[in-house]
């Protein structure tokens, strides 16, 4: 295996092998430029995240704690700042990914400016964010390592041993920023060509994961607003098809495809497939159709659908748009249908877009997966869309209610209110918050836990912190105090954000390509030296 040491001295070989003409060159800061840049391509990382993805889930499959997290992101700074808080509070990346959403693309990154999440953004704005994210990431690791040859030079330099060793294990035992991303395609951005044609440039971009719902791509809604219609099994299932081809096609052999249903939301379909057996998919899907009876020409108007189905003919319910009703109360049906049909042709995990963040609700669709599939796992979209304080605070109401307990203290309908966050109910349903993910691991099959727009609404709260007091009484007090004294306190290293933006690193580059001629900007006037 390749270290520090032995790329020293195959440079050192190939400069030999060169004669004059290299001279110039020094092998060991070859050496480092390599171990700065360990990852050469987007497919490099899919391949290196994808096997850390697949051991992720087979040490879930063995232990439920083991499950993984991760924040969503929208531009490449921030991944790259959760996963340096992330080195530097936990120790390790491990079971910490990043997720790319659609909805953040859609309001912040399109060039039409804030649209909803309708699919209506550049589609080639996805595999753009995700080589961003990436590109910050192998930055942060040649920053990071960039410190380490610094250690290494000054401990040579005080002639320490001991020092120079521990920083040459440093170095060969580095943990790369590296980390999978399970990257949101919506639902294919077209028909199966289009989907295979996007997924292929979001895995030579780095995705290892794909995650495609199963909405209809041009009446595409959030899976959290009113409206979604879903396509039949066979149309999804080509588009599952399409992404595995383009998995192989790149030689990422086990990329993660991610299946997400959005039936438990959704009323409407757009298609009737054609059933040529009482037991294939497109019976099953039709049987969830709302209909009315046929029985007689009369009960036909011009332009109506008639089907025959366990042989009656019916007609079913159609709207004024012409999508097609499903019945009442079907979703969960559908769910489990969707769920096991997706993994028996092609996916290898699921996501159900939930209304409410409720381990029982999940858990009970989980059992009735894994009935036929028993390693179903769940990716889980612990969303902002929800309000976590008013549901919890409503699920420990009813569990207290259901045991008899005295409600007299508490209006159900106005647990939100600021009145009640001292209580015992406030603090139970806190707890259960805490510990939701661990819950929802072990009882419903959740491998993978996320948040879809953190940074959207922590740039907004803390913007807004700013303002009120920059622009107030506070004046300059309230950057200083509130942001740049913090960054000092806690070791948030982009109060050197000089450094941070690659000045130290362009310095040792200009050291290694020009020699003592080198220009640098890190001299005793750079003001990040008031930093220490």
């Amino acid at each position: 295996m390749s270290n520090y040491k032995s790329d020293i001295e195959a440079i050192t070989s190939l400069r030999t092998e060169q004669g004059s003409a290299w001279g110039a060159i020094n092998p060991e800061y070859a050496a480092r430029m390599k171990a700065q840049n360990r990852f050469k391509t987007g497919i490099e990382i899919a391949q290196y995240t994808a096997g850390i993805m697949r051991q992720d889930m087979a040490d879930y499959d063995a232990d439920s704690s083991q499950y993984t997290q991760s924040l969503g992101c929208w531009h490449g700074f921030i991944g790259q700042q959760k996963m340096l808080a992330i080195k530097k509070h936990h120790g390790t990346t491990s079971k910490r990914y990043l997720y790319l959403s659609g909805w953040m693309i859609a309001a912040l990154r399109s060039e039409f400016g804030p649209l909803p999440d309708q699919s209506m953004h550049e589609k080639t704005s996805v595999p753009a964010l995700i080589e961003e994210l990436y590109t910050f990431l192998r930055q942060a690791d040649a920053r990071e390592m960039g410190h380490l040859f610094h250690d290494l030079d000054d401990a040579k330099a005080a002639g320490d041993a001991v020092a120079e060793q521990t920083a040459l294990n440093a170095i060969d035992n580095y943990e790369t920023h590296i980390v999978p991303i399970i990257a949101d395609i919506d639902a294919g951005f077209g028909n199966e060509e289009a989907t295979y044609l996007l997924a292929k440039r979001m895995i030579e971009a780095g995705a290892c994961a794909i995650q495609i719902e199963n909405q209809v791509s041009d009446a595409k809604q959030c899976g959290h607003q009113d409206g979604k219609v879903t396509v039949p099994h066979e149309d999804f299932l080509a588009k599952i098809n399409a992404i595995r081809y383009a998995f192989l096609e790149l030689g990422v052999d086990d990329g993660i495809i991610v299946a997400r249903t959005d039936s438990l939301g959704a009323g409407l379909t757009q298609k009737i497939p054609v059933s040529t057996d009482a037991g294939d998919l497109a019976h099953k899907y039709n049987a969830f159709l709302e209909t009315t009876l046929v029985e007689s020409a009369e009960d036909v108007n011009e332009g109506d659908v008639v089907i025959k189905q366990d042989g009656k003919l019916v007609k079913p319910v159609r709207l004024p748009n012409g999508l097609y009703k499903f019945k009442e109360d079907t979703g969960i049906e559908r769910c489990v249908l969707d769920c096991v049909t997706s993994l028996q042709n092609g996916a290898d995990l699921l996501w159900i877009e939930t209304e409410k963040p409720h381990v029982r609700q999940i858990g009970d669709m989980v059992d009735a997966i894994r009935k036929t599939i028993p390693n179903a796992k769940l990716v889980y979209n612990n969303s902002p869309s929800f309000n976590w304080t008013l549901n919890f605070r409503q699920q420990v109401f009813d569990a207290w209610a259901a045991d008899g307990k005295d409600m007299a203290a508490y209006d159900r309908d106005a647990l939100m209110s600021v009145d009640y966050d001292e209580t015992e109910l406030s603090a139970e349903a806190d707890a259960k918050i805490q510990s939701f993910q661990a819950d929802a691991a072990r009882e419903a099959g959740i491998f993978h836990h996320l948040i879809t727009l953190p940074t959207y609404h922590t740039a907004a709260l803390s913007t807004d912190n700013l303002a009120k007091g920059y622009f107030g009484k506070e004046g300059m007090l309230a950057y200083v105090k509130g942001v740049q004294r913090k960054e000092l306190r806690e070791g948030i290293a982009c109060v050197k954000h000089q450094d941070m933006a690659g000045s130290n690193m362009g310095d040792d580059h200009k050291e290694y390509f020009s020699g003592d001629q080198a220009l640098k900007a890190s001299g005793e006037d750079n003001t990040m030296n008031q930093f220490g």
